[in-house]
């Protein structure tokens, strides 16, 4: 076959926002996908309001998931048991929503061939040599080709970075996730958005994210913090469930018809290899997940986007690279670190209960920390005034 402009590994997220964003400035593109779609992945199908405004960006409508589920508030529960309702803005677009990650991903594989990426399903990367020309890569079932550059978008484990000799061996992750889909949902979660801070399990959480139908994606996360025991996490599920407010937002009707899922959370943007040489890593190759919340949808599309504009620039290898990294630290870098000092502060039953508290204290804390928690805004926006703008918490959410 005639070699594309650019490969690009993986068909999530993050590959698929850089497949439309360089297909749509006239650069031939190749995607393969070891799976086929629609495939699950293991995720809490939250999306943000910054993900959502990716989302509407790259022509992403709502209608194109059939299991969307808008979002207009987040309830939050102290480790005292306090409960709070963050409202989001009424009659000015979407700031939250729900989509299963087997419906989304496989709408956005179509808006990707829709702008004329050639997605090749079912085929793994074998072989990667980075060379003076460019990249001679081997697709199975493809055969060998020649891009000018390569965007990995093939996750934690990104056989990429192994091929190119860049692996992190012994790499697990700074956070552990366990999910499964919820069905006859029948008390407050069928319809709310709920975030359950467990002491037990600070700084991590139990989320109850609801879906169309009475069911809801439910799960929780921990930090690998030599404490907490990865092995012990499907003993804790059952327990999870027993306690009295999580089970009364279920209701005593809910079923599980489908085996739960475990997947670890890569969040070390500040440390992660960017790129060697033509080869750009987006998503969670390049371990971009927010170290606050484990969301990473969000900062999967802006990598992938922020990568293809780097390409399109028609720059040199190192100047595509250094835009690249440049582009990167400008957008997640002060996020990452103060997720970071956020995360332990929460840490501690003290300050999870403080921060319920100052957070819910009145309207205008509420509604705000609702946009603040949903990255309506970047999170360290107030402390990087390069992205400040005239409209800072005051911009209408996704397709109004």
């Amino acid at each position: 076959m005639s070699s594309p402009d650019v490969l690009i590994i993986g068909a999530g997220p993050a590959g698929t926002a850089a497949a439309i964003t360089l297909a749509r400035a006239g650069r031939s593109v190749l995607v393969a996908d070891k799976a086929t779609f629609p495939r699950d992945k293991c995720c809490g199908d939250g999306l943000t309001t910054g993900a959502l405004r990716l989302l509407e960006q790259l022509g992403f409508a709502p209608a194109m998931v059939p299991s969307w589920q808008r979002i207009d508030a987040a309830w939050v529960r102290s480790p005292s048991g306090r409960e709070v309702g963050f409202p989001f803005p009424a009659n000015r677009g979407v700031f939250g929503a729900v989509a299963p990650r087997r419906e989304l991903d496989a709408a956005l594989v179509g808006l990707a061939e829709a702008a004329g990426a050639d997605v090749r399903q079912g085929h793994a990367l074998s072989a990667i040599t980075n060379t003076a020309q460019g990249v001679e890569a081997t697709i199975d079932g493809v055969g060998v080709i020649r891009p000018e550059f390569v965007i990995a978008a093939d996750g934690m484990w990104s056989p990429t970075r192994k091929l190119l000799g860049l692996s992190t061996e012994g790499y697990l992750g700074e956070w552990h996730a366990f999910r499964q889909y919820a069905d006859h949902v029948t008390g407050s979660a069928a319809e709310r958005l709920w975030i359950w801070f467990e002491p037990d399990l600070l700084p991590g959480y139990v989320w109850s994210f609801p879906l169309p139908g009475n069911r809801a994606n439910v799960g929780f996360g921990i930090l690998r913090d030599g404490v907490r025991k990865v092995s012990d996490m499907k003993a804790l599920w059952p327990d999870l469930l027993q306690r009295p407010h999580i089970a009364a937002a279920l209701g005593p009707s809910v079923t599980w018809p489908e085996r739960h899922t475990a997947w670890p959370i890569p969040a070390r943007v500040d440390k992660a290899v960017l790129g060697r040489d033509r080869v750009l890593f987006v998503g969670d190759a390049a371990a971009a997940t927010d170290t606050l919340t484990g969301e990473g949808i969000g900062q999967a599309l802006l990598t992938g986007i922020v990568a293809a504009e780097s390409i399109s620039a028609d720059a040199s290898t190192e100047t595509v690279q250094a835009d690249y990294a440049q582009a990167v630290r400008h957008h997640l870098l002060a996020d990452h670190r103060l997720s970071h000092l956020l995360g332990r502060a929460l840490a501690h039953e003290r300050g999870a209960r403080g921060s319920v508290r100052v957070a819910g204290a009145t309207d205008w804390t509420r509604r705000n920390f609702a946009r603040w928690l949903f990255e309506d805004e970047p999170r360290a926006i107030l402390g990087t005034p390069r992205r400040w703008h005239r409209h800072f918490l005051d911009r209408a959410g996704a397709f109004q």
